[in-house]
């Protein structure tokens, strides 16, 4: 039995350290360091819980290239159990070229690659009833997961009393109601940030969108907001939490370690404002270096982080 099942988008990233300037047209500007790791929401979820200590496994696909052989032997070596990460006999792995500059924020270029034929098929109900908690992410960057696979799954673990977790990847403007509405009605909580808010709901404010996200059925709605914090909207309530302060370098990845932390929180039986605490300081132990997981903490770095820095949240 795992502690948590993560299923999703599993990436190449190809990640610049931070430049002065982006480069004009014919330009050559250097960075201090170019970093291959891996990324993708089911990848980094996965990695920085099993940093954490949770029994974890990936379902996935990949390329049949050496970037999936890179992505599978980093998740392996994390400790990732990857017996159901896969590989398309067709499509490439899925890379991102991110592009830090100083004092902005990152630039993406993408290749859906392998992610596009992942179909949800390898995940199974009995799967999802042997694990404690079940997360999605990277939904909607791809016509694939279509709906009818994710539902079943979603339903299985609420039969079962097993929270779900969702998060999405917004490529852009477009109608993602009719995907995304079955599936928030059997989603406990929620994670989308800010931007991805705006364009699910077409709305700025963010409490808003936490109430767009409610109204569809989803039990708890945390809408990121990077260095603004978080808004939490619940049966318990509505808050507002800060964010830690630490020195910046890249935001890859902070979302998912969000994530992570909150899980652990769940595993562990705290609330839901503590487990926002234990995802803030994830969130924060991210940005400090570039890269998804590599400068995420691990459970005694956590702990270490959160005794020395309360994080305040406001009930609004």
């Amino acid at each position: 039995m795992l502690d948590v099942l993560c299923f999703g988008i599993i990436v190449s990233d190809h990640l610049c350290s931070p430049i002065s300037h982006l480069p004009r047209a014919g330009e050559l500007v250097l960075s201090p360091r170019f970093e291959l790791a891996i990324g993708g929401n089911a990848a980094n979820v996965s990695t920085d819980l099993s940093k954490l200590g949770v029994k974890v496994g990936v379902v996935g696909l990949v390329g049949k290239d050496v970037f999936g052989r890179h992505v599978r032997e980093s998740l392996e070596a994390a400790g990732v159990d990857c017996h159901l990460l896969c590989e398309s006999a067709t499509s490439q792995t899925s890379q991102s070229l991110i592009v830090n500059v100083q004092g902005e924020d990152r630039r993406f270029i993408h290749v859906l690659g392998a992610n596009a034929d992942f179909d949800a098929s390898q995940v199974t109900p009995e799967m999802v009833r042997d694990c404690r908690v079940l997360f999605l992410g990277g939904y909607l960057l791809a016509e694939n997961p279509p709906v009818s696979s994710i539902l079943p799954l979603f339903q299985a673990a609420r039969d079962a009393g097993i929270p779900t977790l969702l998060d999405v990847v917004v490529p852009g403007p477009g109608d993602y109601w009719p995907r995304l509405r079955p599936v928030l009605a059997l989603t406990d909580v929620f994670m989308p940030n800010a931007d991805e808010s705006v364009l699910l709901t077409g709305e700025t404010d963010p409490w808003r969108q936490a109430e767009a996200f409610r109204s569809a059925g989803v039990r708890t709605a945390i809408i990121t907001r990077g260095g603004d914090g978080c808004v939490i909207l619940s049966d318990a309530g509505r808050f507002q939490a800060e964010a830690h302060r630490v020195p910046f370098v890249d935001g890859t990845g902070s979302g998912d370690a969000f994530v992570s932390g909150y899980i652990l929180g769940l595993l562990r039986g705290a609330n839901t404002l503590d487990s926002v605490r234990l995802g803030s300081a994830m969130g924060a132990s991210c940005v400090r270096s570039t890269g998804a997981t590599t400068g995420v903490f691990n459970a005694a770095e956590l702990n270490e982080f959160m005794a020395a820095h309360p994080l305040k949240i406001t009930q609004c």
